[in-house]
């Protein structure tokens, strides 16, 4: 298993996480078979959105005399009310919520306290006025929650929370479709049919801006949704009208900038075993830039997907980084001390470019490299 600095908590995380989606199953007793089977493989990293008292109780079982090999990923503002979830704003509910939640888990504290499911600006400000930001934060001060966390699905309401600085980390949906689709409050139209009756040209520009702006102030992403709810895995159901692999979708989301883990939601150990298998197959399967470039109803031209086709380059740089950190100064409008380092770090720099071509001749999708270089040599200075 690979490890990711997960943002700047200083927390190394799985690259492949999982969900809790399957926890519920066989009375809960999936719970602790998933748990076993995560800890076999390295899996570190544990997304718990999920309110319901007997999933919790049963992963609090799961988890005793083993506690400090898992990361933890739980969700304020989701509570089990009258029998079923619910989110909630009101912070009583709240209060009563998270600790409840400590005591199913059997825990003195989670490190991510993930601030439930927030798709539209409105909710965000009512996180703000109705004091939950604050708890979170108070509980933070208190050592019961290590880091605070936003989930969304909204690229627009996100970078609105990362932009206050006390998000750490950001639970998102990524993959190669729903980054094509414009920021909204409905996530049902992330995968409805007529969202996708039109073509659909690169990435949408809030998502980008989104990424790369948690790329520059350390704010690590935990993925959710990489397979589309398993829709981009069946070509009928595919919304790009062909199907992609697993390893496809999820070597296209750990490409994204920030991106720590993948929350995959297994349903069986086997499921969840086949996640994990990313880690030992080759690089020609995790290749999705093909499979993209060859969508009939999608496509991408003139933007880096990072996926790395442009490589070798004979003066040896690395281009995906340098369009990285150039794309951050220009999401930023300037140039940020921290981009500014990694640059200097790099072994080659945009300025050693030769213009050969040859970089732009691989290229899936187009993306004028020469150009590039060219301006980040200018940006950068060399």
């Amino acid at each position: 298993m690979k490890y990711r600095l997960l943002g700047n908590t200083g927390l190394s995380v799985s690259e492949i996480g999982l969900g809790c989606e399957g926890f519920m199953e066989e009375n809960c007793g999936m719970a602790k078979k998933l748990l076993d089977t995560a800890e076999s493989y390295g899996i570190n990293y544990i997304d718990l959105y999920s309110p319901n008292p007997d999933m919790r109780r049963a992963v609090g079982a799961a988890l005793k005399g083993r506690r400090d090999k898992f990361v933890l990923e739980s969700h304020l503002c989701s509570v089990w009310k009258d029998g079923q979830y619910l989110r909630t704003r009101k912070i009583d509910e709240v209060k009563a919520g998270f600790e409840e939640m400590l005591r199913l888990l059997d825990t003195d504290h989670i490190e991510v306290g993930m601030i439930h499911y927030c798709d539209s600006l409105k909710d965000w400000q009512e996180i703000l006025s109705s004091g939950v930001l604050d708890y979170a934060k108070e509980r933070k001060a208190a050592g019961q929650i290590l880091h605070i966390g936003l989930s969304s699905h909204n690229p627009v309401v996100a970078r609105a929370a990362v932009e206050t600085r006390d998000i750490e980390v950001l639970l998102f949906s990524i993959n190669p479709c729903y980054d094509l689709q414009p920021a909204g409050e409905d996530v049902e139209k992330l995968w409805a049919d007529e969202a996708y009756a039109h073509p659909l040209v690169n990435m949408d520009p809030d998502r980008r801006k989104l990424y790369e702006l948690c790329e520059e102030r350390g704010v690590g992403i935990s993925v959710m949704k990489a397979f589309g709810g398993g829709d981009l895995l069946d070509a009928k159901l595919s919304p790009a009208g062909k199907a992609l692999t697993p390893a496809q979708c999820l070597s296209y989301a750990l490409s994204r900038p920030a991106v720590a883990t993948i929350c995959c939601g297994a349903h069986s150990e086997q499921e969840l075993a086949d996640c994990a298998a990313y880690e030992d197959i080759s690089e020609e399967e995790k290749d999705f830039a093909e499979a993209l470039a060859a969508f009939p109803s999608i496509r991408w031209k003139g933007h880096c997907m990072y996926c790395n086709h442009c490589l070798p380059c004979p003066s040896r740089i690395n281009i995906a980084d340098v369009t990285k950190f150039y794309n951050l100064t220009e999401a930023e409008g300037r140039v940020p001390e921290t981009v500014r380092e990694h640059y200097a770090a790099l072994e080659h720099h945009a300025g050693e470019c030769i213009r050969c071509g040859r970089c732009e001749r691989r290229c899936p999708f187009d993306v004028k490299i020469r150009e590039n270089m060219k301006k980040a040599a200018e940006v950068f200075g060399y």
